[in-house]
């Protein structure tokens, strides 16, 4: 049978102590060292308590908009992810109808330009038509010059 051989606790000299830490005698019996937080007597005055300190207004409002704006740019990115292919299409179909601008634009002052005299190369004929009317259901009359 086994008989462990008790176990002497180290020798610790008064000057090898640090500050703070005492020797103590625990509920069994057993002696050891161990860190004891000193109590207030007459020659020592207790600290006073330290009072939390209020928290600026700045700094409780940046804290409490921190997730709001981060999650706004989270669901902003998602957002641009989900529409991305559409605004290329609108990026295209704004092209197609700057061109097709251009062209109705163009096409008329180009036809224009070309046909500064009639086909028969007399002048262009204009006509005037004059057309009057009394009252909102009255007889209209009218007249046509021929320039």
């Amino acid at each position: 049978m086994h008989r462990p051989l008790p176990v002497q606790p180290p020798v610790v000299l008064p000057a090898d102590i640090p500050p703070g830490v005492e020797w103590v005698t625990l509920p069994n019996g057993v002696r050891t060292l161990a860190y004891t937080h000193p109590q207030p007597g007459p020659d020592r005055e207790p600290e006073p308590a330290r009072q939390a300190e209020p928290i600026p207004r700045w700094a409780r409002t940046t804290a409490l908009l921190a997730p709001t704006i981060g999650g706004g740019i989270g669901a902003a990115g998602f957002g641009i992810s989900y529409a991305a292919p559409g605004v290329l299409a609108m990026a295209d179909a704004l092209w197609a109808a700057a061109a097709l601008i251009a062209a109705g634009t163009a096409a008329p002052l180009l036809l224009r330009a070309g046909r500064g005299t009639s086909h028969r190369g007399g002048p262009v004929q204009h006509i005037t038509q004059n057309i009057t009317a009394n009252g909102l259901f009255g007889r209209a009359t009218g007249t046509l010059n021929n320039r």
